[in-house]
């Protein structure tokens, strides 16, 4: 296959994709509940916290500085950290299990009113579904971004938004950052009109 074709065939794929979103009601409605549980936590004074492996991992990090740096234009921060330290991932790691990893800071930060952002492709990875097991304890609200049909994350969230059609992780978080960055964007355009005008 040449170069020409396998970007053809990628940014396609993509495209496709965001058109099933689009065309989708279901879908769009989840997307703009996403957008509504960030205004809902950042006006009650709520934290965001957001997990992930590997490239979802460096999805859930990039989350988190877009709302405790700037997206587009200054404003406040805004409370949010990716769980997953490297000194806390070795120590919980060492002492309980990696599967443990994320659930234990948010037993150990989380609060009522707070929000958890778990990002996992297949929906099946152990810690996230740890960390949303300790978070529906704490009556802290969940939302997983997901593919491959959801896994077992799809059940055990408050709202799960699954890219559909994508079959491959990269697309699948592709997709995510897409969710994510829309995400910030209409939670700030609600929240801080004049960074858009």
């Amino acid at each position: 296959m040449s170069h020409q074709q396998t970007w053809s065939d990628a940014l396609n794929e993509a495209a496709e994709i965001l058109q099933l979103f689009i065309n989708s009601p279901e879908l769009m409605n989840a997307c703009q509940r996403f957008s509504s549980l960030l205004v809902e936590t950042i006006q009650s004074g709520g934290n965001l916290f957001s997990c992930g492996n590997g490239g979802s991992h460096c999805d859930a990090m990039h989350f988190a500085e877009e709302l405790t740096g700037r997206f587009r234009k200054d404003r406040r921060a805004i409370g949010a950290l990716a769980l997953g330290d490297p000194s806390h991932v070795t120590c919980v790691s060492n002492d309980f299990g990696f599967d443990h990893i994320f659930a234990r800071q948010i037993e150990g930060l989380g609060r009522p009113g707070d929000l958890l952002v778990g990002l996992s492709t297949s929906g099946n990875s152990p810690n996230v579904l740890k960390a949303f097991e300790v978070a529906k304890i704490k009556g802290i609200k969940t939302i997983a971004l997901t593919g491959k049909g959801g896994g077992k994350l799809k059940e055990l969230a408050h709202l799960s938004i699954v890219v559909p059609k994508a079959t491959t992780s990269d697309r699948i978080q592709e997709i995510h950052i897409k969710l994510i960055h829309t995400a910030i964007e209409s939670a700030e355009r609600d929240l801080f009109p004049e960074a858009y005008s």
